[in-house]
């Protein structure tokens, strides 16, 4: 009979011991697979952020990287099709309807929260705000004013689809309003134009990004039935390809512990955004002068070959012990 390589294997290290050589425990290594992480990207300034700081802290430990922006339905279809790995940007509940059946069926692994406090819904200008358009149910009697139109993003992420639905519905008497599929960028330049000579907008506004404090704006109440409670407050979740924690489970030691905050995101989109700081130097430079986020991030966290990852990762960003 054949002897597998497990048990020759075995057998040798019966022999060695009998020989009076002392055998190490092997040790189980991450798969090939897990030595080019793959991050979904959307195109959205935060996750922009979210996703360079974790990619700085990935290739410190040695491990490659690619991100490749997508729309949400294609983060999440490449995802359950192995194309991609890892999203950091899961905005729940406004997600739920792309993200939910993915996670049920096991083809995306949703993980712990990595933002807590951010929020979603539709935002105004304040001169519009205060000129009595405080909530959704006042948007019908302006309509004129407002062309008709709500100013979205890019076409199939949730925002719009939430949007969409509410004028498929007519709900707050909007069914014969439009949405204005766009991009984050040409939604804020279309803002921009329309602030100085204070012409009325509608649009999807978020927090964290720097929006909150370039424009005087102001949130809508009423569409909780759309957007959810507390001017559509969110979690953002870490999502996953199905198993990929268990198959990289170095890698999802680290995503399990990143966990990031409002200040720290709006900095980075702000320099990102208003400064033209390229994303990847803006979260290098965060790392550097913000360490201490380090030692929470790579608990139990070591570099691709094993070594303890948080002094790798120090000396590869050149932070001081």
């Amino acid at each position: 009979m054949t002897m597998t390589l497990l048990n020759r294997k075995t057998a040798l290290g019966v022999g060695a011991a009998a020989l009076g050589f002392a055998v190490a425990p092997l040790q189980a290594a991450e798969a090939e697979s897990c030595e080019t992480v793959r991050f979904a990207e959307v195109g959205w300034t935060d996750i922009t952020a979210t996703t360079a700081l974790t990619t700085e802290v990935l290739e410190a430990l040695g491990y490659e990287t690619r991100i490749d922006t997508v729309s949400v339905p294609i983060a999440y279809s490449g995802m359950k099709n192995d194309d991609f790995d890892v999203f950091l940007g899961n905005w729940m509940p406004s997600m739920a309807s792309i993200s939910d059946p993915y996670v049920e069926d096991g083809s995306v692994d949703r993980l712990g929260a990595n933002l807590e406090g951010a929020k979603y819904t539709l935002a105004v200008p304040q001169y519009v705000h205060d000129a009595g358009v405080t909530s959704v149910t006042d948007l019908a009697e302006h309509a004129e004013k407002f062309d008709s139109n709500i100013h979205g993003i890019e076409a199939g992420n949730d925002g719009n689809q939430l949007i969409q639905g509410m004028i498929d519905d007519d709900a707050y008497g909007l069914g014969d309003w439009s949405l204005v599929d766009s991009s984050e960028a040409g939604m804020l330049a279309e803002l921009s134009a329309r602030t100085p000579d204070e012409t009325w907008m509608v649009f999807l506004g978020w927090e964290p990004h720097p929006m909150n404090t370039n424009y005087d704006m102001a949130y809508l109440s009423g569409a909780d039935d759309y957007f959810g409670p507390n001017l559509g407050g969110a979690t953002v979740y870490t999502n996953t390809r199905g198993g990929f924690v268990e198959e990289c489970s170095n890698v999802g030691a680290l995503l399990e512990n990143l966990s990031f905050t409002l200040t720290m995101e709006n900095q980075l989109m702000g320099e990102i955004m208003d400064e033209g700081e390229d994303p990847r130097d803006a979260a290098r430079a965060y790392l550097q002068a913000n360490p201490a986020v380090l030692e929470t991030w790579l608990e139990g966290v070591t570099t691709r070959d094993g070594e303890p990852g948080l002094p790798a990762v120090k000396d590869a960003l050149d932070i001081e012990s």
